[in-house]
């Protein structure tokens, strides 16, 4: 099977699939790379069926990829196909960077990249990958489809999921005249999923306090605008690239859901409003409006349906986490579901997706909703952004907000002694220069044994393709002497001293199935 738009008449589809995901985007791709990667049949039900979207090119589509997503990528060998960021030579490279470059920003405030102290994250190696990247929605998806073809995933495209029914054993889903079976269904068909309404899952949050707007208009008089971000007792404007302008309008988000036309008229309104001039709008390309609606499923499984991506979480785009915290979603879920599809989970396995990602979901929530709270045009929010802004230009409060900003600081409490644990596996460089991320497109799980112990090399052999064993010393250890490692990339465990035997044998168990 092949990643490509297909038609079929047929009204009843008898193969049954292990999963089929709604949605298309780089969360359900990349899902289906992971699921398709421990060799699961995978369906992606999409249902657009032109994948080429205005809002998807630049700038409109461009994102930042935070430290984990590059992780990610890399770890699977996608990283080299990603062009966008080497033509943009992207500011925020580490390859690039200078001591006044801003590293990015909270709320609009910018920390320079001269400001970080980054001799705090002891655990980055210099053969790291960068800390963040530039990219574009409609270049990721082409690279995660050319990878979904290539490992058997079909993708239907033009076909709107309207609804499913499960059984104690499989999913049957509907769209349009048509019905798929599978094991297992996931939403990843983001904010208004149509798999979350139709599992009656809880979506429960917060309400917005603006309506957003990304244009690309025409201007006559583009003078009378102040360069780059602006933030006025009225809202904030940016004009990211000429012609490209982003808005702010805190109307309680009404205009959003009006649904009312996005004329030129009105977009000229709103900058004039929060721009305080008589600027003048000549033609209006692409309009879209967007919100700080910040919501959360409270679960993320139902049965045999479970949500990933903006289909599990929404909120604002400041700051560009939705895309990496999904991406994220993917990466965890995927080996995860894969081994219970195949009967080699752990008991507990699936339920530690929800336990371990639906807590990262709280804090990037939180995180946006904390940056509105700074912008909003009053004079709290005024005294509180000064507050913040003075905190960021100090060493410590740039490196706090860059850890968080580029993911730096994220980690999962998996309840181990070492303080690596729950964390991602550093880049170490082994003896004959060979990088550990590169030993992982495969997606198994790793032992590493810089001591050359027989008896680790005996207890991976035990667990067959799951774990593979990686012995040798590595350029740099941080003082290692060995680490499980997931397939996800995040440290199961890891000794100092290499006595932990028996705890080694504990957190192998916890994580994958003899």
């Amino acid at each position: 099977m092949k990643a490509t738009s297909e038609s079929n008449t047929s009204a009843q589809n008898h193969t049954i699939y292990d999963v089929i995901i709604s949605g298309a985007g780089p969360v359900g791709l990349f899902l289906a790379c992971e699921l398709a990667l421990a060799q699961c049949s995978v369906l992606i039900l999409e249902k657009e069926e032109d994948p080429h979207s205005p809002l998807k090119q630049l700038p409109f589509g461009i994102r930042g990829l935070s430290a984990p997503t590059i992780e990610a990528l890399y770890r699977r060998g996608l990283l080299d196909e990603l062009e966008i960021h080497k033509r943009l030579k992207n500011p925020h490279s580490n390859a690039v960077q200078g001591p006044r470059r801003q590293g990015g920003h909270f709320a609009g405030i910018p920390f320079l990249d001269g400001n970080i102290d980054v001799s705090q994250w002891k655990y980055r190696l210099p053969g790291s990958t960068d800390t963040n990247l530039i990219s574009e929605i409609a270049e990721l998806e082409t690279v995660l489809a050319r990878r979904a073809a290539s490992l058997g995933v079909s993708i239907k495209r033009g076909l709107a999921i309207t609804g499913f029914h499960q059984t104690a054993e499989e999913v049957t889903v509907l769209a349009g005249d048509q019905s798929f079976q599978s094991k297992w269904l996931v939403g990843c068909d983001g904010s208004r999923s149509a798999v979350r309404k139709a599992g009656g899952f809880e979506f429960a949050g917060t309400e917005p306090e603006f309506t957003g707007y990304s244009t690309q208009v025409d201007i006559a008089d583009p003078e009378k605008l102040n360069p780059g971000r602006n933030v006025t007792p009225r809202g904030m404007y940016m004009q990211s690239q000429p012609g490209y302008l982003l808005m702010q309008d805190f109307d309680g988000g009404a205009f959003h859901h009006s649904k009312k036309p996005i004329t030129l008229e009105h977009v000229q309104e709103v900058l004039r409003r929060i721009s305080n001039t008589n600027v003048t709008i000549s033609a209006l390309h692409i309009a879209t409006t967007w919100t700080d609606r910040a919501r959360q499923a409270t679960t993320y499984r139902n049965g045999r349906v479970l949500l990933a991506g903006d289909a599990a979480h929404i909120h604002s785009p400041l700051g560009g986490q939705g895309l990496n915290l999904g991406l994220g979603d993917a990466m965890n879920l995927g080996w995860k579901l894969a081994a219970t599809i195949q009967h080699k989970a752990p008991e507990g396995l699936l339920d530690s997706y929800y336990t371990e990602r639906h807590p990262i979901g709280v804090q990037v929530l939180d995180w946006s909703r904390a940056q509105v709270a700074i912008m909003k045009p009053d004079p709290g929010a005024h005294a509180l952004h000064a507050i913040i802004r003075d905190l960021i230009n100090t060493r410590d409060g740039a490196t706090y907000i860059a850890g968080r900003v580029w993911g730096i600081a994220t980690h999962y409490n998996l309840d181990e002694h070492h303080p690596l644990a729950g964390h991602s596996l550093p880049n170490f460089e082994l003896e004959d220069g060979t990088r550990i991320g590169e030993l992982m497109h495969d997606g198994q799980g790793m032992l590493l044994d810089f001591a050359v112990n027989p008896s680790l090399e005996a207890l991976a052999s035990e667990y067959g393709d799951q774990i593979r064993y990686v012995a040798g010393r590595a350029k740099e250890q941080l003082g290692l002497s060995a680490v499980l490692v997931r397939p996800d990339g995040v440290i199961a465990w890891a000794s100092d001293n290499g006595q932990d035997y028996n705890e080694l044998q504990k957190a192998a168990g916890r994580w994958f199935c003899l």
